[in-house]
């Protein structure tokens, strides 16, 4: 089943990639808000088609645009030892405080929830984690 949604009829392009980061404390009294904040917070989603649908709106410049999208697969890392294709793990982020590596936002991406059940739908390749942590990258659905 198609996921709709309402975005900014200038942003609303086939293929245009973005994340959702939440409802607008200005929109809480819009009768579309509904339309507009059905997306997962902090998960990535790419916009598959476009429909004729449009609608005036107050944050956007002009109108928004009725949207099928589909969610993106979010890229993290993992125990090495978890990490086998195929299979739903119930997610634990590594909480790295190294801000300045460069897997930091592997190790604490946006959009996956601790302790929430995802399957690994891809093994990227092997992390060298300056902590010496055994870590993979993998895509999670």
């Amino acid at each position: 089943m198609a996921i709709v949604t309402l975005i900014g009829e200038n942003l609303a392009k086939k293929g245009m990639e973005f994340t959702f980061l939440g409802p607008l404390t200005e929109c809480r009294d819009c009768k579309l808000r509904n339309a507009c904040f059905n997306l997962d917070v902090g998960r990535k989603y790419r916009i598959k088609a476009l429909r004729d649908t449009t609608h005036e709106c107050k944050i956007h410049e002009g109108k928004v645009r009725a949207v099928e999208v589909e969610k993106i697969p979010t890229e993290a890392a993992i125990p090495s030892k978890m990490a086998v294709e195929g299979t739903s793990i119930r997610y634990t982020p590594e909480k790295c405080l190294n801000v300045g590596c460069k897997y930091y936002g592997l190790c604490n991406p946006m959009g996956l929830k601790e302790g929430s059940k995802y399957r690994i739908v891809k093994i990227k390749g092997d992390i060298k984690c300056p902590e010496g942590k055994e870590l993979k990258s993998v895509l999670f659905e």
